[in-house]
């Protein structure tokens, strides 16, 4: 998987979903290592959604992890806790702001499961 497939494998994730009543800011450098390697940022400010294929320098916390990876934490199919405990996902930072963005995918688990059940 090629750097620009990962940052649009994370943007179909999350950017069709509603963030709008997340009003804080949270600004993340994810840092993808291994194949597809390359940083780009996720940042939710004013209940909007940026997902940008740039470096972040005033981040809140930087993500470190393989792009299979980052991608299971993204789509919930590994918990970003467990990953954490095990060594798959780096953080460096507020460890509090990486839990928001446990809350995003969570959020955006949650509203496909609804889409799901609307479509059957």
């Amino acid at each position: 998987m090629t750097y620009e497939e990962i940052v649009r494998a994370v943007r179909e994730i999350f950017l069709p979903h509603d963030v709008s009543q997340m009003k804080d800011h949270l600004a993340i450098q994810v840092n993808i290592v291994g194949e597809g390697e390359g940083a780009f940022y996720i940042e939710l400010k004013d209940g909007e959604l940026h997902i940008e294929p740039y470096e972040y320098y005033d981040r809140d916390l930087i993500l470190s992890a393989t792009a299979e990876n980052f991608l299971k934490i993204c789509n919930g199919t590994l918990d970003a806790i467990l990953a954490y405990t095990t060594g798959k996902l780096k953080i460096e930072g507020d460890l509090q702001k990486a839990l928001r963005l446990q809350d995003i995918i969570k959020s955006v688990k949650k509203e496909n499961k609804a889409q799901k059940k609307k479509t059957k």
